[in-house]
């Protein structure tokens, strides 16, 4: 039996997240899975991936092949270096967090709104117009 370690879709269909399983090369991609050995989830950014890497080298030492998607991940999270012996990557980038709204915090905005429309209702500005010229008109 052939071992494959492969991507699991999950997700809804535009905002798709993988489990990173082992399975038998002849399952589908989405079918039963010997193993569950990580997570990736490339919509959230950046992207967040997560491997158990004693799993991942003890199945890539009884000889699991991994897919090109799957070696790349590894090859990330540098895993895949330290199966074959070579020198680890640069470290992954953690998200930072984002203040909220640093501009309008920046600009000494606050929350509390008047509930007043900033521009004059068209209404009003006719009735103002129509009133002027009967004034006109009239003197």
């Amino acid at each position: 039996m052939a071992v494959k370690i492969k991507l699991k879709r999950l997700g809804k269909i535009r905002s798709p997240h993988y489990r990173i399983v082992v399975a038998d090369s002849r399952t589908r991609r989405d079918g039963r899975a010997i193993e569950e050995i990580g997570l990736y989830h490339p919509v959230q950014n950046p992207s967040r991936i997560e491997v158990d890497s004693e799993r991942a080298q003890y199945w890539l030492g009884v000889g699991a092949q991994p897919t090109e998607p799957v070696l790349a991940i590894l090859k990330l999270t540098g895993d895949w270096q330290k199966h074959k012996g070579l020198p680890a990557p640069a470290p992954l980038l953690v998200a930072e967090p984002k203040a909220t709204r640093p501009l309008f915090d920046a600009l000494g905005g606050d929350d509390e709104s008047k509930g007043e429309a900033i521009t004059q209702k068209k209404k009003a500005e006719k009735k103002d117009e129509a009133a002027a010229e009967s004034a006109s008109t009239e003197a």
